[in-house]
């Protein structure tokens, strides 16, 4: 069967993340996006792991189910430590198939760390020994290197990551055999690296409010049980895994180098003339992901490698009402029209995906239509991400917001 997963997630006992990011309105936001396997984030955290196992039906083969949505046991962990002079800030998503491993994992964890602090807990834990734990524990385990081009907290970030992913996980790297490729990155980025032609690039939404589900995702055309979806993930089936769901990743918050304080927003070319320093204090600037992958690669912009798994690029439907009305997306009008939207075709990704031209504008206001098929199209105007602020997305002119607000 065909369905969209969305592996990492975080509960309301994350920091700074929405109360409501509880088992019912993660299910309740799943099925209006048209997301069918969850991830459940932050296991490692006793109260909402009791949650889970309240809530939760096990299904036997490594998924559960909650008022017809699937979950899978997820978690991210992040470890902070040092090694041979240097310290690195690497997250990882923890895939477990049972609660019998989860609360293995957490009770070797916790005798190392404060799991209870954060639904995403810090470790002073070295990223190969957290691997070389989880597995002894349990094979079945799968590790993923979290939004891996992030700047301050990833495998590969500028400012507190490794050069190879063999540094970073030694013995135990091969071992993993997927990445997450983050909201300021995308397959295409990442194609550059050959380091990186073996692993499979999945992407996620990473998100700390209802809302934000789905906005990276998975397609997969396979079997919903936990041995399948590994098996998938491990071989690279590009049967079975269809595409991901991406973000344009210029709207990601560390696409471009920067100095947000300073309103410095620089592509890689202008980081290099000025030394890596802000202009306004003199202080070293955020390092993007679009420079680090520069750093690292060694093929050209726009190289694709032979039969790899594709993917396609979004905005949100509720970004794309806003612009067609000229409000803020956290308006009463776009919540309105919003789920107007969703009464008449079932699900967002029904909307952004799969819907004819014909019948979204038959059945959605002439803008928002537009705006659909104008991103479909990828005729878009961004404003690149930097240090971490979100890039700004324009579908429309000026002229023709002007008069969208008027209507």
């Amino acid at each position: 069967m065909e369905f969209i997963a969305d592996f990492h997630i975080h509960s309301k006992y994350s920091r700074a993340t929405s109360r409501n990011m509880d088992i019912q309105h993660i299910a309740e936001w799943a099925k209006l996006k048209g997301v069918s396997l969850m991830g459940t984030g932050d296991w490692t955290h006793h109260l909402w792991l009791e949650e889970l196992k309240h809530n939760l039906e096990d299904l036997g083969n490594g998924l559960f189910k909650y008022q017809g949505i699937y979950f899978i046991l997820t978690t991210e962990v992040s470890s902070i430590y040092s090694k041979k002079g240097r310290t690195y800030r690497i997250h990882n998503i923890i895939f477990s198939p049972s609660f019998k491993t989860t609360d293995r994992i957490n009770e070797r964890l916790g005798r190392l760390g404060n799991l209870t602090s954060d639904g995403r807990p810090i470790l002073g834990l070295d990223a190969a020994e957290l691997s070389r734990i989880v597995f002894d524990i349990d094979e079945n385990c799968m590790i993923v290197p979290a939004h891996c081009w992030t700047p301050w907290f990833s495998l590969f970030g500028s400012m507190s990551g490794f050069d190879k992913i063999e540094d970073c996980f030694e013995e135990q790297t091969s071992k993993i055999f997927a990445l997450e490729t983050g909201l300021s990155s995308d397959p295409e980025m990442n194609w550059r690296l050959s380091a990186l032609d073996e692993l499979t690039l999945i992407s996620n939404s990473d998100s700390h409010s209802p809302q934000k589900i789905g906005r990276e995702a998975n397609v997969f055309n396979c079997e919903l049980d936990y041995k399948t979806i590994q098996e998938v993930l491990k071989t690279k089936d590009k049967k079975r895994f269809l595409y991901t769901i991406e973000f344009f990743p210029q709207e990601g918050k560390y696409h471009y180098d920067g100095h947000r304080l300073c309103g410095i927003r620089w592509h890689p070319k202008e980081t290099k003339e000025y030394n890596a320093r802000c202009p306004k204090c003199a202080k070293p600037v955020t390092v993007g992901v679009v420079n680090r992958i520069e750093k690292l690669a060694d093929r050209p912009e726009s190289f694709k490698p032979e039969n790899p798994i594709p993917f396609k690029r979004l905005i949100p439907l509720d970004e794309i009402i806003a612009e067609a009305k000229g409000v803020g997306k956290g308006s009463v009008a776009v919540e309105r029209d919003y789920h107007s939207c969703i009464a008449k075709f079932g699900t967002e990704f029904e909307i952004l995906l799969r819907a004819s031209e014909e019948d979204l504008l038959k059945g959605l206001p002439l803008k928002v239509a537009q705006g659909v098929l104008r991103v479909r199209e990828g005729k878009v105007n961004i404003k690149p991400g930097f240090d971490g602020e979100y890039g700004t997305i324009s579908i429309f002119e000026e002229e023709e917001k002007k008069k969208n607000s008027k209507q």
